[in-house]
Parts: C-alpha cells; sequence; structure tokens
C-alpha cells in the first residue's frame, strides 16, 4: 500500500506503537499535503499527524511549512517530541522552530490583511474581464469585488469576482450572487480600507443607490 492511502500510511500491528508526530523527507513522491493539497515531492520534509481513522491508525501528511503556517501548536508539539527521530531516516536538515514561527506569524498578518468581500479595489492590469459584461476592466480603473456561489461537487463555495462599478446592480440581482443588496453601501465602505474616500464615493455614485 502506498503512502498517500487514506490515512497516509499503511497500518501496522497492533502491537506496533507509532509517535503521534513524525517529521521525515517523503519517501516517494503519492502523498499530498492535507492543507495545500498539492503533491508532497520525494524528499521534501513532511509533518505527519497521527489519527485513528476507519480503516485503522495511520499518518495524516502536510508540507512542513504548511504545517507551520496553519497548525503551529502541532509542529511546536512535534519539535518538543524530536518527531523527526520517528522517521525511517532522519532528515539530514532541519529548520530552526524560529523560522517555522516565523512563517506562521507572516501567514497570520496576510490573513488579517486579505480584505472581506464586497470591496473596492484599483485594477491592476487591465487584462482580467467583468464577471457580469465580459467587457475587459480598465487599468487603473476602479473595479468591484462581490461574491459568488460556485458549486464544487457537493459543495457550494463563495468565490470572488471582478465587476465593472456600473455591473454591480445587475450582478447583485444573478440568482448565483452571494453578496447581500441589504447594507452593501456600508459595508462597501467599510471593507475598502485599500483606496481612498474619495475613490469610494466615486464608486458608489457610479454604482447607484441598491435595494434593500
Amino acid at each position: 500500500m502506498s503512502d498517500d492511502a487514506v490515512l497516509g500510511k499503511p497500518m501496522v500491528e497492533k502491537e506496533q506503537e507509532l509517535a503521534p508526530f513524525i517529521i521525515e523527507g517523503a519517501r516517494s513522491s503519492r502523498s499530498k499535503c492535507k492543507l495545500c493539497r498539492k503533491k508532497i515531492e520525494k524528499e521534501i520534509l513532511r509533518l505527519g499527524i497521527l489519527i485513528e481513522g476507519p480503516y485503522g491508525t495511520g499518518y495524516l501528511w502536510h508540507h512542513l511549512n504548511c504545517a507551520a503556517k496553519h497548525r503551529l501548536d502541532d509542529v511546536e508539539e512535534a519539535y518538543n517530541q524530536e518527531a523527526w527521530k520517528a522517521a525511517n531516516e532522519v532528515p539530514a536538515e532541519l529548520p530552526e522552530i524560529e523560522e517555522l514561527q516565523k512563517l506562521n506569524e507572516e501567514a497570520q498578518q496576510k490573513r488579517r490583511q486579505q480584505l472581506t468581500i464586497p470591496y473596492i479595489q484599483i485594477d491592476p492590469s487591465g487584462r482580467a474581464k467583468c464577471k457580469n459584461c465580459g467587457d475587459l476592466l480598465e487599468k487603473g480603473k476602479l473595479r468591484i469585488v462581490l461574491g459568488r456561489e460556485i458549486e464544487f461537487g457537493t459543495q457550494y463555495r463563495t468565490m470572488p469576482i471582478h465587476v465593472h462599478p456600473k455591473c454591480v446592480l445587475d450582478e447583485l440581482d444573478a440568482p448565483n450572487c452571494n453578496t447581500s443588496p441589504e447594507g452593501f453601501a456600508v459595508a462597501l465602505q467599510a471593507n475598502s480600507t485599500s483606496i481612498t474616500n474619495d475613490q469610494v464615493r466615486l464608486a458608489l455614485a457610479e454604482i447607484g443607490e441598491t435595494k434593500s
């Protein structure tokens, strides 16, 4: 059984006791990170977190850097337990825990800086198209970021879309729009922290009055 099985590691006999964490270089390129969903290339450092699942006991694998950004408590505990010693082959080099803590701080700061939909921004390239009318958005001009509900298999997610200010009212009426017209102007003003107040007023004037 490959190491990208349901639990990330073959089942073991009951008497064999597994460590709660393991840090190692990936033994193949078959496993996937449970956080970013990307392949963990061979020899890239990964963190295994032991779980009990329906098919037995095994590890869920994460890129060590991904785990540092999103599961720092587990990474710190793995370092406290010297989890690399549980590997079949101890990694030749490991990042200092301070480096991983810094990665976490940077990731948290980036998450705090992410804007909340809806908001106004300046188009950076002029290559994107308005998701409502299909025309190009002009570089350096204001565009509005709204939420649109997208189906992924059996799940629904809200994805950000870019529209012209003049297209906002039509998009808010669309059946798959996930941005509420109620309180829209207030939310837009509060969330548009990357532009000036004059730019906010200009965009609102172009959008027009929304339904409440």
